[in-house]
């Protein structure tokens, strides 16, 4: 592939800009965010405010604290700090006074503890204050005939049974050990005795004096750190080392900051500014001009499908119109008529004053080779129950499509009526049906038979079937739609795709049979029933399997010999007139494409009396599979 032109001078461009703009400020910057990101406090669970020497594994990056200081935060709780292997709530800390307040995390909620282990400390980096004293609790104690102070019950290790067990403040108070001999278990835990007036008697207040925890002093080079901050640094440490940093504006220094980092400070911050600037000019540029050159390739992209389709195929029959003139038609788009899967539609008018129907199509990924095949295939058309198709716009990624205008919509909105008289959309009478189904049966026979390249249209359902002022049906909608010489009776594709509910079977599994005109009178069976019976194919509400495919409650109804939910007051001629419609419809849904009718012989019956009509046999498949809830076909069919 060649490369265009203009291409070989954007490329250095913006290689040049990626690294002027992210490789150089992030070199520049990168001491910058140390400094800043250890310079701010951080909050662990309930603790608020806290700085170096400590940290957490992501709230605050090891290099603002020390290896040994590393806390585990916790939601609403207080975080946890390991110390000699034993895990310790922090629940205070003193800035001021280096000094922090823990609890023993086991003793937290019970003195009843299975890892029943004295308290230990690292003392090269802690020292309890003054305040604390050691308690010492005996477990399983068995006193003989002496009262036992401070006594309380509990379970040691899990045993099933009760074991007295006693606490006493360190050293004894005076109770002979020789007393206590038979408590088999005893450690000791540090506490703070100041503020407590007498020995806890019950196991609730020796809780309470246990959650009090104790204070610690710890060392952390205070007197390094003080001189880091008096700099206008801050305290961090070395990952790799562990040893003390001082982060400054200018970068990472021993001791203190130098006298003249606030001024590098700046210096690089005006560099990285100034950087940042003149890369997002360029940058801007860049990206204009490559949507540019992009709009550029895309529109002759475009002009070469469509010269290559005029030189095969000869010029299109309609005009082609800018999208400023669609625009100006719609008047920007201002009456919205309604919106599909495959664009908006919009009321627009000629210059002449005539009303159309203006389909703006959303945005595609590929080429505009099918754009122009679905433009072909109605251009080419000219029948009264198929929608005239007035012209076209095809701008790169831009598409419409100008229609006559409908007055009436489309058979969607009079064919699920429930209260038909109490709607601005009342329901349309038998005949009227009849002469509807017996329209649009016209146009899928001249979409088949009557032009030079056959039409499969695939997507036949009530939206895609317009009104006029006459309500006489029109076939619109052709996005799906595939051609095929007339010679074929069987279609490859690879990717064909409909609406739920009106898909024939041989569409989404090749066992079937062969992809063709029968699988868009399968669609219309479907269409027909709906109709007739005023409701979707698929009844998502029902509360029955059999009432959920409409077909399958058709065919109950027929064998209970009911009225297949026909308002009440109808004649008898207009209940033959509908069973007469359902039984085409049933006809054309029949599973083998084979045991279909093409739609010549569907107008025939239509024409024809009731009385030579057999009820057709009931299709094998009936229920649609629940995978196939939503379609993209990728399938492949064979000739």
């Amino acid at each position: 592939m060649i490369m265009p032109n203009h291409l070989f001078l954007t490329l250095p461009i913006f290689f040049f800009i990626v690294n002027f703009l992210i490789v150089f400020p992030s070199a520049i910057g990168d001491d910058n965010l140390r400094y800043s990101e250890c310079r701010s406090y951080y909050d662990c669970g309930l603790l608020k405010n806290i700085s170096y020497p400590f940290w957490a594994t992501g709230s605050r990056p090891q290099h603002c604290g020390r290896e040994d200081y590393e806390l585990t935060c916790r939601e609403d709780q207080y975080p946890v700090m390991k110390i000699e292997d034993q895990d310790f709530l922090v629940l205070n800390l003193s800035r001021q006074f280096y000094t922090m307040t823990i609890a023993r995390s086991d003793l937290w909620d019970t003195p009843c503890t299975h890892n029943i282990v004295n308290t230990t400390l690292d003392y090269d980096r802690f020292s309890y204050v003054p305040a604390v004293r050691n308690l010492t609790l005996l477990y399983g104690c068995q006193p003989g005939n002496m009262s036992v102070p401070n006594s309380f019950t509990c379970k040691v290790k899990g045993t099933d049974r009760d074991d007295i067990s006693c606490y006493v403040d360190d050293p004894f108070s005076g109770i002979r050990m020789g007393n206590w001999t038979s408590c088999y278990l005893n450690f000791r835990v540090p506490i703070m005795w100041e503020g407590v007036d007498v020995m806890p008697d019950t196991p609730d207040k020796l809780k309470q004096v246990l959650k009090r925890g104790f204070q610690v002093g710890y060392e952390a080079e205070w007197e390094l750190c003080r001189r880091c901050v008096l700099s206008n640094g801050t305290c961090g440490s070395n990952p790799n080392s562990n040893s003390f940093v001082c982060y400054c504006g200018d970068g990472p220094r021993d001791r203190i900051c130098s006298r003249s980092g606030d001024s590098t400070s700046n210096w690089k911050r005006m560099v990285v500014v100034a950087a940042s600037a003149a890369g997002s000019v360029l940058m801007i540029c860049v990206i204009v001009r490559c949507i540019q050159a992009r709009k550029q390739i895309f529109k002759r992209s475009n002009n070469k499908d469509l010269e290559a389709f005029i030189r095969t195929n000869g010029p299109l029959a309609v005009k082609r119109y800018k999208f400023s003139e669609i625009r100006k038609m719609t008047q920007s788009f201002k009456d919205k008529l309604g919106q599909g899967g495959y664009g908006d539609v919009f009321k627009g008018y000629l210059l002449d004053g005539s009303p159309v129907a203006v389909k703006v199509l959303k945005a595609s990924k590929g080429s505009g080779e099918d754009f122009i095949n679905e433009v072909a295939s109605i251009s080419r058309t000219s029948h009264v129950n198929v929608v005239t198709l007035l012209g076209y716009c095809f701008e790169g990624q831009k598409k419409a499509l100008i229609y006559e205008f409908m007055p009436n919509g489309s058979l969607e909105k009079y064919t699920y009526n429930k209260n038909a008289l109490q709607t601005s959309n009342p329901q349309l009478e038998v005949e009227q049906l009849l002469d509807i189904v017996t329209g649009i049966a016209r146009g899928l026979e001249y979409l088949h038979l009557g032009c030079n390249t056959r039409i499969l249209h695939f997507d036949i359902k009530p939206h895609n079937i317009l009104l006029d002022e006459n309500f006489c049906p029109k076939i619109s909608d052709f996005g799906l739609s595939k051609l095929c010489l007339n010679k074929e009776s069987i279609m490859s594709m690879l990717d064909a795709r409909g609406t739920i509910g009106y898909i024939s079977p041989e569409v989404f599994c090749r066992n079937f049979g062969g992809v063709s005109v029968k699988s868009d009178v399968y669609s219309y069976g479907i269409m027909v029933l709906e109709m007739v019976g005023g409701r979707k194919n698929i009844n998502a509400r029902a509360s029955h399997t059999s009432d959920v495919f409409f077909p399958d409650w058709v065919y109950k109804q027929l064998e209970m010999g009911s009225s297949l939910g026909l308002p009440n007051g109808v004649t008898e001629e207009e209940n033959e007139l509908a069973r007469k419609m359902i039984l085409v419809g049933l006809w054309c849904i029949q599973t083998k494409p084979s045991d279909r009718p093409s739609m010549s012989r569907v107008i025939e019956m239509l024409q024809g009396s009731i009385e030579a009509l057999q009820i057709p046999p009931k299709p094998v498949l009936t229920f649609p599979p629940p995978e196939f809830s939503s379609l993209s076909i990728t399938c492949s069919f064979l000739d």
